[in-house]
């Protein structure tokens, strides 16, 4: 197993060989390794040198068995979910466009979880409450206790997350990145992480709701502040607190 590791998927053979005869170990390594490591064979041969005995033979066929049937398994699973998810292609696809979602079952499992129909979520609001991504309104007195999120949402909160994650270190998308570097500043990488993923099912919501795909442009229209809106002096010095800002006397 350990040319799995070091080789990938191109030392099958080899693999089958040691495994049918283990005290033969006749064979060349070069057309296995990448291009970049050709100069480094001998440290590998050295690195690899050794034997295994036929009973340590037999337990690793038992076991690349035991891997291959899971493998097997795996693709059945896939094949079977495919076939199920076949009528949501469309939904599919949509969501496929959002920020960091490229894989397939990625998709299908945020559908599994939400469904099509974002009618039962009157806004994106109510969906991330459901999902638990939306900071408590905990204030009593005029003072504010914990935000902290809920609970709720143990499947897709944590999936969400990690497409948080990929999202912000990708180059496609430079307006959640950007978004999570402002949060950051303010709030901490773990706050500005669940921000980011709330915006991600934000996204969702309106592109099952529009029936359209994801639009970056969106975000710079979010951004601008409003015109017809008129706040007080105490209010404006609370915005501009809560952007960071500190306010001289």
């Amino acid at each position: 197993m350990w040319f799995l590791i070091l080789f990938g998927k191109s030392s099958q053979a080899i693999i089958e060989k040691i495994l049918e005869n283990p005290l033969d170990t006749s064979f060349d390594i070069a057309p296995l390794i990448h291009g970049s490591m050709k100069s480094k064979i001998p440290d590998l041969e050295l690195a690899i040198d050794g034997f295994i005995t036929p009973e340590q033979a037999e337990k690793m066929k038992i076991i690349k068995q035991h891997f291959d049937a899971l493998q097997s398994c795996k693709n059945n699973l896939e094949i079977l979910i495919d076939s199920i998810s076949s009528k949501f292609q469309s939904q599919i696809d949509l969501l496929l466009t959002a920020p960091a979602i490229s894989d397939k079952f990625t998709a299908i499992q945020i559908i599994s979880e939400i469904g099509i129909d974002m009618s039962k979520f009157p806004t994106s609001k109510h969906l991330c409450s459901w999902a638990g991504l939306t900071p408590q309104n905990n204030e009593s007195a005029g003072k504010k206790y914990s935000v902290r999120i809920s609970k709720a949402g143990c499947y897709i909160k944590p999936l969400l997350v990690q497409c948080a994650l990929a999202a912000i270190n990708s180059k496609k998308h430079p307006e959640i990145r950007n978004r999570y570097l402002n949060l950051k500043k303010r709030r901490g990488h773990r706050k500005a992480i669940i921000a980011v993923a709330r915006a991600i099912l934000t996204a969702i919501w309106h592109m099952l709701s529009n029936n359209q795909s994801y639009n970056a442009e969106l975000y710079a229209h979010y951004n601008d502040l409003p015109t017809s809106r008129e706040i007080t002096e105490k209010q404006a010095f609370a915005l501009l607190r809560r952007q960071g800002y500190k306010i001289a006397s």
